[in-house]
């Protein structure tokens, strides 16, 4: 086992190294202006904030020449969108003569970035647990604490601008990934789409419709965070629904439907077959929409909180491993238990009292979540992807004037 692991991973290092040469060789040619390459989560969704501003981009500037990288085992709902599959000859030509990238996490350590490449890191989400430099102990697949934030401090030297949602990110985000650059304080272009309020009603009906739900039933949406040490082999990762989805159906079937949304990794680890009020939604393209259809949210540590707050709808943080994560896994950045903006629940039993109690929430946790909203969702205003398109082509006409003089 440990021979094929060996092999496994030279023959990947000698794949990053031919990409690499070939990546080198056209960043000889020369770079298109109008061209711009986006990826959402390693390119397996059209989703997030490179989507808002692909879409921004694309209503405002159709000059302009624009690309989603796409995981060759992922499948975009929309059909019109122009992708080209990752990690092929294509797509590293595509790389090297963009003028612009725009992701959401991490690109490959070994791409090269050339000097006419500006690379806006838009992130996504804001960090409730330590992130990067500032994480004592990383558990994840295929990696060492020392390797990763190695790793990742190459990658954030490439960056040239990080979108920041709030004061409270920006302070972290300059320390964990050591990110000298320039900030783009304008909250996240994801959640322009809870301020376009026109576009909800058309949003529902595409929810409801998906999973066939009676109009007449509430959706409560289940979204709970990635753990680190979820992983049981390479490439193989484990997952257990922390409540009964039987109790949920017998006690709320009636008047709630439930989606789950989990993380792409244990997706398909969910089966709600048996269950008629709960649907497995982790492979909707994009969760904004679920967000806008839930009445309700559970989660726990996710940053999920965050965006769903701007709808100023009930959430309850299902909790149930709060000791082992707090203290042992990754650590918050803030008192969560205190600062939450609602109940933080660690038994099932809790968690079904208060999915009972969801229509007096605003009476009994308004308080908090008016003082988490002021904190956290002080820059959105619908504006925040154009605001990204207008700075990015800023920085690119200030580049050609440069390159013409």
């Amino acid at each position: 086992m440990k021979r094929q692991l060996r092999q496994w991973i030279r023959k990947v290092k000698l794949i990053e190294a031919v990409l690499h040469l070939m990546m080198r060789l056209f960043a000889c040619l020369p770079v298109r202006k109008n061209r711009i390459l986006f990826e959402s989560f390693l390119g397996k969704q059209y989703s997030d904030n490179p989507r808002a501003i692909y879409e921004a981009f694309q209503q405002e500037h159709p000059e302009f020449e624009l690309l989603f990288s796409k995981d060759r085992r992922s499948t975009f709902d929309d059909s019109a969108v122009q992708t080209v599959d990752r990690m092929t000859i294509r797509w590293i030509y595509l790389l090297a003569t963009s003028r612009v990238w725009i992701s959401n996490s991490r690109l490959p350590f070994w791409l090269y970035k050339r000097s006419g490449t500006i690379y806006l890191q838009t992130w996504h989400g804001t960090p409730l647990k330590r992130l990067a430099l500032d994480m004592d102990d990383v558990q994840m697949a295929n990696t060492t604490t020392e390797r990763y934030k190695r790793d990742f401090a190459r990658e954030a030297a490439k960056w040239d601008l990080l979108i920041s949602p709030n004061a409270y990110s920006s302070e972290i985000f300059r320390r964990a990934f050591d990110f000298t650059g320039e900030l783009l304080e304008i909250g996240y272009p994801r959640n322009d789409l809870f301020y376009q309020t026109d576009r909800h009603p058309e949003i529902l009906e595409r929810v409801y419709s998906r999973y066939q739900i009676d109009r007449s039933k509430k959706i409560i949406l289940y979204a709970p965070t990635w753990r680190d040490n979820e992983y049981a082999a390479q490439g193989s990762y484990s997952f257990t629904l922390p409540f009964s989805l039987e109790q949920f159906e017998k006690r709320f079937g009636a008047e709630y439907t439930l989606l789950i949304r989990m993380h792409y990794l244990v997706a398909d680890q969910v089966d709600t077959s048996a269950y008629p009020s709960v649907h497995n939604a982790s492979d909707y393209p994009d969760i904004s929409d679920l967000y806008i259809a839930a009445d309700a949210m559970i989660t726990d540590y996710s940053s999920v909180m965050f965006d769903y707050a701007h709808l100023k709808r009930p959430m309850i943080f299902y909790t149930y491993d709060l000791e082992h994560y707090r203290d042992r896994l990754r650590g918050f950045y803030f008192d969560f238990e205190q600062e939450a903006p609602g109940p933080l629940v660690l038994q099932e039993e809790r968690l079904f009292e208060e999915m009972n109690r969801l229509s007096e929430w605003n009476s009994r946790y308004g308080v908090r979540f008016a003082t988490f909203d002021q904190k956290f969702c002080q820059w959105d205003d619908g504006t925040a992807s154009r605001q990204a398109c207008n700075r990015i082509l800023q920085l690119a006409s200030n580049q050609h004037k440069g390159e013409s003089s």
